[in-house]
């Protein structure tokens, strides 16, 4: 879909005139042209009343120029924008008028084989998602700047199509059967990653703002409108020009009203890594070491304060007790390989399937499932298998609990539990144990462990972002039958059962529900997990390509590294003088960075953009120095440069999280040093 102006459609064009229409004009504009001598000729007057007439006439032509005004610009306030649908005929013929089907991306054929041929216009039937019949009002040919009115077009061509506005959103298909299978929808190769918070400043031109965003997301394929649960509405764009493009438009064509934009948010994600075997000047560390270099860290930073009820042992095992002890849950978060990763996260369809198939076998519901989406589940599966290897991985893919963040995330929580074997996550790859009923039942409380597990990946402890790459494996969780007293807490009954946590479910006290008081632990619990391993910021990644000749390659190198960039290979084209440079660059220095590569070389260098990956900074954002080594070579204060923890504060910052930072040093030297001059 792609906007027009109404003014530049064929129906509102001016046609050339014939001879007898130019003769009839001629004769109207002599007619009017005559009554008007003749009536200055007849009416003669006194001056006074010469006056008043004047006067008179003066009122009626401002009124005249008033309604006129008035009339032309009421339809200049109704005039929307229409929108022209860009297709291609694959087979058959289409007419003008004729009736077709508005298939869209999610629909599934199998659901309107029950439709009966002939069917009203607009909404087929509230039982199809996804499904319209709508009639082709105008078929345009497209002509570069201008558009070209037809009565029908054959097979292999492309044509405009008008009146589709209400019925596609950004892609669809056309069938004159609501049998036709979907065509998948269009996939862009640049991916939004930058947003903006927008809003009107005046608060009564809201709705024409969010008629205008509306109106947008239909125009630009690229571009995606949220609401956030703030209530704030957020436009996502693939990079900075998009982003100014957007915003025009949304002024001058959509909107035309006075916006008021944030400054670009730009995501992270947060993650953990192995703890390093070298310090940051490149000297071995030992073991003691190691575990010094992580407490220190968990001490100085401020969300690693630990309260009461919480226990770390050196192996990174966390250990937490609701606050009515009556529940005690251990958490261990590892790091998943790079593989794995990027298999979930380019896998979310798949994984969100599996999890609804899941959720409907636990509740005892039928779904039926296609061979396509089993052998999709069970190549995810066998990849899994080939990708986690090793002791450390051995037998975890039966033992995944969930994925997260939103049941589809990178992010896996395990099942480590020897007296827990609750159902497979995968249970639905077997037909015959779908139908059986000798299934393990799920034990009390097994939501409360899953939704807290949810919400820690979804805001980590370092910035509130989300995480990708970490998996939590519960190894202990313990259920009471009452609370212990401080005296006699170790002769209390320690019982796992699901009838002892019926008896806590039961039990109501001043800590309000036991399935709220599991959520907010096993968050905690994840939460101290992640932060007793090395943590990591994870920044957003485009792939840089730019084309130079080699008397500015220099330049082009300074600026890149200015931006913390990386340049991964260069070659020459044949034939000519021009190199071709294929970078990465983090989205939140490509601010700018295309006007300053092309200010530094002159024009000589263009740069093209376009989101890539997530990349783990290899800085430490909580990092100190610990050896002897790193004092002489960074000093005391190792005040270096760190982006790791700019990018952090500048997040916790705009979220309004406490920032840990020095605004004065030595505030009484600085003061006094005028006076000793």
């Amino acid at each position: 879909m792609f906007a027009v102006d109404p003014q530049a459609l064929p129906q509102h064009k001016q046609r050339p005139l014939n001879q007898e229409e130019m003769a009839r004009r001629r004769e109207l504009a002599r007619q009017r042209h005559a009554e008007r001598m003749a009536a200055a000729e007849t009416h003669q007057s006194t001056p006074e009343d010469q006056d008043a007439e004047t006067s008179g006439s003066v009122g009626s032509s401002c009124r005249c120029s008033l309604s006129v005004l008035t009339a032309k610009t009421e339809p200049e306030e109704e005039q929307k924008e229409v929108f022209v649908a860009f297709a291609r005929v694959y087979s058959g013929k289409v007419k003008k008028g004729q009736k077709v089907f508005v298939l869209g991306p999610k629909y599934d054929p199998a659901q309107g084989l029950h439709l009966p041929p002939q069917c009203g216009i607009g909404i087929v039937d509230s039982e199809v998602p996804h499904l319209f019949r709508c009639s082709l009002q105008t078929l345009y040919l497209l002509m570069g700047r201008e558009l070209e009115e037809l009565e029908e077009v054959p097979a292999g061509n492309v044509l405009g199509i008008g009146g589709l506005e209400d019925f596609v959103l950004k892609s669809a298909t056309l069938s004159v059967s609501p049998a036709c299978p979907p065509f998948t929808p269009i996939s862009m190769e640049a991916t939004p990653i930058v947003r903006v918070a927008i809003e009107a400043k005046h608060p009564s031109e809201m709705p024409k703002l969010v008629r205008g965003m509306r109106l947008l997301n239909q125009a630009d394929p690229c571009a995606q409108i949220l609401i956030q649960e703030t209530g704030e509405h957020v436009l996502v764009t693939a990079g900075e020009v998009h982003l100014q493009r957007c915003l025009d438009d949304l002024r001058e064509r959509f909107a035309k009203v006075e916006i008021s934009v944030s400054k670009p948010i730009i995501p992270f994600r947060e993650t953990v890594v192995r703890p390093p075997k070298v310090d940051m000047v490149n000297e071995e560390l030992g073991k003691q070491q190691k575990v010094a270099v992580i407490r220190q860290v968990k001490e100085e930073s401020p969300q690693g304060r630990l309260s009461d009820g919480v226990h770390v042992d050196p192996g990174g095992l966390v250990t937490i007790t609701t606050p009515n002890r009556l529940v005690t849950v251990s958490v261990r978060a590892m790091a998943l390989p790079h593989e794995v990763t990027c298999l979930l996260e380019s896998s979310s369809d798949v994984i969100r399937t599996l999890e609804q198939v899941s959720m409907s076998l636990r509740e005892g519901r039928t779904l039926d499932v296609s061979a396509r989406t089993l052998e999709a589940i069970a190549g995810l599966k066998a990849q899994l298998e080939s990708l986690l290897q090793g002791r450390r991985w051995r037998d975890v893919v039966d033992q995944i609990w969930a994925f997260g963040p939103r049941r589809s995330g990178p992010n896996i929580l395990l099942n480590s539990l020897k007296d827990y074997q609750r159902p497979s996550l995968w249970h639905s790859l077997d037909r015959a144990s779908r139908s059986s009923q000798a299934a393990p039942a799920l034990r009390d409380f097994d939501n409360s462990i899953v939704s807290g597990f949810q919400l820690a990946t979804l805001s980590g402890p370092m910035c509130e972002e989300p995480m990708m790459g970490v998996c939590f494996s519960v190894e202990r969780w313990d259920v009471q039958t009452s609370a212990p007293l401080k005296e006699d807490a170790a002769a209390s009954p320690d019982v796992s059962g699901g009838g002892a946590a019926g008896h806590a479910q039961a039990a109501t006290d001043c800590y309000g529900p036991v399935s709220g008081q599991l959520i907010a632990v096993m968050k905690e619990a994840c939460r101290q997990a992640f932060q007793a391993q090395p943590q990591r910021l994870m920044a957003a990644m485009y792939t840089c390509e730019i084309v130079a000749t080699a008397d500015v390659l220099g330049r082009v190198y300074g600026v890149l590294g200015k931006r913390e960039g990386r340049v991964l290979h260069e070659e020459m084209k044949e034939g000519t003088d021009v190199f071709i440079i294929k970078a990465v660059l983090p989205v939140a220095e490509s601010f700018g960075f295309a006007d300053e590569i092309r200010k530094r070389t002159s024009g000589l260098a263009s740069p093209q953009l376009v989101f890539s990956h997530w990349e783990v900074i290899s800085s430490d954002p909580f990092w100190v120095p610990t050896t002897e080594e790193e004092y002489l070579h960074f000093g005391e204060k190792a005040d270096s440069d760190n982006p790791a923890l700019k990018y952090m504060n500048a997040v916790r910052r705009r979220k309004g999280l406490y920032v840990e930072e020095k605004l004065v040093e030595h505030g009484e030297k600085q003061r006094t040093l005028g006076k000793n001059k």
